[in-house]
C-alpha cells in the first residue's frame, strides 16, 4: 500500500494561516515532517477555498514541490482550483476526485484527461450518496469505469474508492465488510488491474475513545491490505498505523521473509 498523508488540510489553523498569508515557511516544514514520518505521498486538501481558490491552489502545489518530491494528490471540489494546480505541478500529481455527481464529470473529469494525470473516482452517485448494497456499488464503479473510458480516460488512470462509512453509522460494519468485498472482486468484473484507495479515517469518524479508535484502525488496515488496497489516505503521524502498514507489506510483498525487516513500533 502506497501511505498516503491526509494531514495537509485547510482546515488545520496553521495550514490555512500559511495558505491565508502567502508564507511558505510552515508549509515546506509541515511537508518536510511528514516525509519524515512515514508519508508515500501527500494530499493537498484545499477544500473549496474562496476568491482566491486558484491562487492558493497554485501556491500550496508549487510551496510542497519545492521541498517534496512525493506524489502530490490534489483534493478540491473546484475546478478552477484544480485547472491552477495541475499548471502549477511540475512533478507528479493525481485528482482526488470524482464521482458519478454531473458537475463532477463535467468539469473535473475532463482535467484529468487534458492533464493526462490519474484520477479518484468515489463509488457515489449522482447525487453524492453511498449505494447500501453491494451489488449497487459494483454497478456504480462499472458505470463510473465505462464514463471515465468515454471521456477519454485510459482505463489504467482510474483509482476506485469504494469509500470507508464511518462505523457509527447504523449498517457501518456491513458496509465497510463488502468495502473489503468490492476491493476482492472490481479486478475480476473489470477484467484489469485496477487500483483502489480509501480514507481511513473515516473509519473512525464520531465519538470513541483514542486507543479503541487506533486499534480498529489498526486491524482494518490489515483487513484492507489482505484484500489488496492500492493506496491509503491517513493521519501519517499515527506511528502504529504506519508500523502496521509497513509489516502488512512485509507479509503480503516480501519474497523472503526476514525478522530484522519487522518494525516493532
Amino acid at each position: 500500500m502506497l501511505l498516503v498523508a491526509d494531514n495537509l488540510q485547510i482546515t488545520r489553523r496553521e495550514i490555512a494561516q500559511a495558505i491565508r498569508h502567502r508564507n511558505p515557511g510552515p508549509l515546506r516544514s509541515y511537508v518536510m515532517a511528514l516525509q519524515e514520518a512515514g508519508a508515500q505521498a501527500i494530499d493537498i486538501n484545499t477544500g473549496p477555498l474562496g476568491r482566491y481558490a486558484a491562487e492558493e491552489m497554485s501556491f500550496c502545489v508549487k510551496t510542497v514541490q519545492d521541498v517534496s518530491d512525493l506524489p502530490l494528490l490534489l483534493d478540491t471540489v473546484n475546478p478552477v482550483a484544480m485547472r491552477a494546480g495541475l499548471d502549477a505541478n511540475r512533478k507528479t500529481a493525481a485528482i482526488n476526485g470524482i464521482s458519478m455527481e454531473p458537475t463532477k464529470l463535467d468539469t473535473i473529469l475532463p482535467l484529468a484527461v487534458e492533464y493526462n494525470v490519474d484520477v479518484v473516482g468515489f463509488l457515489l452517485d449522482g447525487r453524492s450518496q453511498m449505494p447500501r448494497q453491494l451489488e449497487d456499488r459494483l454497478a456504480l464503479a462499472l458505470e463510473l469505469f465505462q464514463r471515465c473510458r468515454e471521456a477519454g480516460l485510459r482505463s489504467e488512470q482510474l483509482v476506485f474508492d469504494p469509500v470507508v462509512a464511518p462505523l457509527i453509522w447504523e449498517d457501518g460494519l456491513h458496509r465497510n465488510r463488502d468495502l473489503l468485498e468490492i476491493i476482492r472482486r472490481l479486478p475480476e468484473i473489470l477484467d484489469f488491474p485496477i487500483r483502489t484507495v480509501v480514507g481511513l479515517s473515516n473509519l473512525t469518524t464520531g465519538q470513541g475513545a483514542s486507543l479503541a479508535k487506533q486499534q480498529v484502525e489498526k486491524i482494518f488496515l490489515c483487513m484492507l491490505a489482505s484484500a489488496g488496497l492500492s493506496w491509503v489516505l491517513m493521519d501519517i503521524h499515527r506511528r502504529e498505523s504506519i508500523v502496521t502498514a509497513h509489516n502488512c507489506r512485509l507479509l503480503l510483498d516480501a519474497s523472503i521473509f526476514a525478522w530484522e525487516a519487522v518494525e516493532a513500533g
